[in-house]
């Protein structure tokens, strides 16, 4: 019988119809003779008489059975739908065969019970083969001992829900992949068998991995909080087991799942929080049906803030970006997304630098643009370090020539995408980023002072996961490498945030925002990044090799900080942030110089950066920028009077 089943499941997927055609017509065939010889009373003679009526009833039904789709079931998969249409199929073909023995005058050798008789064995022997066929495929295949690959992954799947059950199923025809039970949380499915598997409790485990030699464990729970994810998680951390999660719904209802289709699961999972529902009116207020600019619309947070915008329906949409291809992929995506849903919405690609007041004036005017996102910026900390008069004159004059783009053409909204390292800065990205920002709060006063109804407001936050520079990214491939991975310092620490959640808290503050407004996103708890590392190296499949456990598989080094790092970072300077509607969103009360004399610094930084005296833009950086203690290295680096030099340069040295 092993063989046999084996045998039937080589076989090509129209074989294996034609294979069970003709298992039905035997079914048939011996069900009807077995009918009339209990009818009668008798087995003796019955093939000599009543073979026409035998043969009469696969005759019959069989071609009732093809068109309602009995052999278009799979096998493995046989359930109570499929068995529902072998007893309708089977019925409709029982009362044709009795219409055809009426009609042929062969009724008269019957009595009227074999009717009901062959119908009943009928349904027992056409549905007993489906379902011995599952019974047989499921006992061969929970630890992959018959046709499965011997090297398929053994694997556990997390959750005995639905999702779990359909993962289950899908996966009964990889070759690549051997369920062998599920784990769940639920004490009282414990030790009950779901789809063929056993259900077993995650204090199991241990024992599984042994028995089967698991390897994999298949999160398929669909709606979770990230909190409870990041429990589960974190208890399969210790066991040497890989952890991946289910593919979309889509896949798994074709029934056809690869290994490959199994994503790992993302560090995201483990950082992440749980999103607050977003306030629509705020993020509808500064966008709909207007017209919106957004500055450095390629990058990683201006990217995700136009496919929001998009959402909102803005009258237009201006894609503002200096590189050539960053713009061409965001303005193909947006354009595939209007036509896709069917949006009444313009966009428009601008090629152009922020430092270019006249181009962003002309476009501004041309557009009547309302509302302007500023992401322009270089955010790279050591690449900034590396080229500080490029850093200032994007990330602090470009700031101040966008506002007066802004101001000229009758912008009325205007928010300034910051970050945490503008906060007691120990680099040039965040001393230009906090200059900027003060900058920002000094012109918004001198126009309120003349009236002018323009609303600048900044919005300050950490680190997104996955953004370009992120760390996140370079761990990735550093794992994917074999390692090792490494990291700046044991003791560094961040915040972290998705991408777009950032983007729809930075379109819901700059909503909120009263002209010269700083406001700062809740990052929720900060993460050592020795941690993060250590996680994404179990999360991929690997150990971690350390002083306590030499076999392990990758290693972390700590590579020392680079110029400008430090250790943490913060989203306060002083201890006034105050609450808003918005409980994810803080509005601080930041100091800063009025118009005329800030205007008279950033006179003299123009000329410093004229003349390259770097040792002199960094006292002037100091002196305004409260906290800002460039880090040792920078300070020799200032000093040595290479500050400014192309990075090709600083790399090759």
């Amino acid at each position: 019988m092993t063989k046999l089943f084996q045998w039937f499941l080589q076989l090509s997927r129209p074989n294996k119809r034609v294979f069970s055609v003709l298992v039905d017509i035997i079914m048939l065939f011996i069900a009807c003779w077995s009918a009339v010889a209990l009818s009668l009373g008798t087995y003796k003679g019955i093939l000599d008489s009543y073979w026409i009526i035998c043969l009469l009833a696969p005759v019959c039904a069989i071609p009732v059975m093809i068109p309602m789709g009995l052999y278009r079931a799979v096998i493995r998969y046989v359930g109570y739908r499929a068995i529902w249409t072998v007893v309708r199929a089977v019925s409709i073909g029982v009362v044709v065969w009795g219409i055809t023995l009426a009609l042929a005058d062969l009724f008269v050798l019957l009595p009227y019970s074999s009717v009901i008789i062959f119908w009943m064995a009928a349904l027992v022997m056409v549905g007993g083969t489906r379902i011995l066929g599952r019974w047989m495929f499921r006992q061969y295949t929970p630890v992959g001992r018959s046709y499965k690959n011997r090297h398929a992954c053994r694997a556990l799947i997390y959750g005995a829900g639905a999702a779990g059950q359909q993962m289950a199923t899908a996966l009964l025809i990889s070759p690549e992949v051997s369920p062998v039970g599920f784990l769940d949380d639920d004490r009282s499915v414990y030790g009950s068998e779901i789809a063929g598997l056993r259900v077993y409790g995650i204090g199991d485990i241990e024992d599984l991995i042994r028995r089967y030699d698991v390897d994999t464990v298949l999160m398929a729970i669909r709606s979770l909080s990230t909190k409870r994810r990041r429990e589960i998680i974190r208890k399969l951390e210790q066991y040497p087991v890989e952890v991946k999660v289910m593919p979309p719904l889509g896949d798994l209802a074709k029934g056809q799942i690869q290994l490959n289709d199994m994503a790992n699961v993302d560090v995201v999972d483990l950082l992440g929080r749980d999103s607050v529902k977003p306030d629509g009116a705020l993020l509808e207020r500064c966008i709909k049906g207007k017209s919106v600019l957004v500055t450095g619309a390629g990058g990683s947070i201006g990217s995700e803030l136009c496919r929001q915008i998009l959402q909102q329906k803005p009258a237009l949409l201006i894609l503002f970006e200096l590189s050539e291809y960053a713009l061409y992929v965001i303005e193909k995506e947006l354009s595939e997304s209007i036509s896709a849903n069917q949006l009444d919405v313009l966009v428009y690609p601008m090629l152009g630098t922020v430092q270019d007041q006249k181009h962003l004036e002309d476009i501004m005017r041309k557009y009547s643009v309302e509302t302007v996102y500023h992401a322009a910026a270089y955010k790279h900390v050591p690449l900034v370090e590396h080229n500080i008069v490029s850093g200032i004159r994007n990330n602090l004059f470009g700031t101040i020539k966008t506002a007066e783009a802004a101001i000229a053409t009758g912008v009325k909204n205007f928010v300034l995408i910051s970050s945490d390292k503008a906060v007691r800065p120990t680099n040039i990205m965040g001393a230009t980023k906090r200059m900027a920002e003060m900058s920002l709060q000094a012109i918004s006063h001198r126009e309120a002072s003349a009236g002018n109804k323009v609303c600048f407001s900044m919005v300050r936050f950490g680190n997104v996961l996955g953004s370009s520079g992120s760390v996140i990214p370079l761990f990735r491939q550093q794992i994917a490498r074999g390692g090792p991975v490494t990291v700046t310092h044991e003791k560094m620490t961040r915040y972290f945030m998705t991408i777009p959640e950032a983007a729809s808290l930075v379109i819901q503050a700059g909503a909120m925002g009263h002209t010269g407004d700083v406001f700062l996103l809740d990052m929720g708890e900060s993460v050592k990044i020795v941690d993060l590392a250590k996680e994404m190296i179990v999360l991929a499949g690997y150990s971690v090799r350390d002083e306590a456990y030499p076999e392990g598989e990758i290693e972390i080094v700590f590579s020392g900080l680079r110029p400008g790092e430090k250790l943490y970072e913060e989203l306060l300077i002083g201890g006034n942030a105050q609450g808003t509607d918005h409980p994810m969103i803080l509005r601080s009360s930041e100091a800063f110089l009025e118009w005329p004399e800030m205007n008279a610094e950033l006179v003299e930084m123009e000329a410093l950066l004229h003349s390259g005296d770097y040792l002199q833009i960094s006292e002037k950086l100091k002196k305004l920028v409260s906290g800002y203690e460039p880090s040792t290295g920078i300070e020799d680096y200032l000093y040595n009077g290479t500050a400014g030099v192309s990075s090709l340069d600083i790399i090759r040295h």
